[in-house]
């Protein structure tokens, strides 16, 4: 009796609870719509999320430790390590010894990378400005400030 009874479902057990306005849930939403401009836009330069903001790092800092790029990127070491893998792997980023410390290996971007990332900035912008379309200027601006508190 009890299983037929859940199979109808029990909206009293919910007590007005609705997951499609949960935070989590908004979050897991802009997050979609947000990937998918960015895959759209960033096709043709062939870059993931990670790996363009890996490049952009690498590219700004100049000379970086995979641990410290991990560091700058909020990516975990399992995850940092495939995706500067991947930026080596297209002569993006490149590996060097750090010249105080001959132990310590350095990524470095390349010629190509630099270039890249040129060329992905702009793409960037309007990214960011596809996803925020929805937004006033003083919307977009609270929003990415409540972001930056939550993270």
């Amino acid at each position: 009796m009890a299983q037929a009874a859940l199979a109808q479902g029990n909206p009293a057990a919910l007590a007005g609870y609705a997951v499609e306005d949960q935070v989590g849930f908004l979050l897991r939403r802009a997050h979609q719509r947000h990937a998918a401009i960015f895959l759209d836009a960033m096709a043709a330069l062939d870059l993931t999320p990670t790996q363009f903001t890996a490049l952009i790092k690498t590219v700004e800092l100049g000379r970086v430790t995979q641990n410290h790029l991990g560091r700058h990127t909020a990516m975990d070491p399992a995850t940092i390590q495939g995706v500067v893998r991947r930026l080596v792997d297209r002569g993006l980023v490149s590996r060097g010894l750090d010249p105080m410390d001959r132990r310590t290996t350095v990524l470095l971007p390349t010629e190509a990378g630099v270039a890249l990332a040129a060329l992905a900035v702009p793409a960037a912008r309007g990214i960011t400005d596809a996803t925020l379309a929805p937004l006033a200027a003083a919307e977009r601006a609270q929003l990415l400030a409540l972001l930056r508190k939550l993270g």
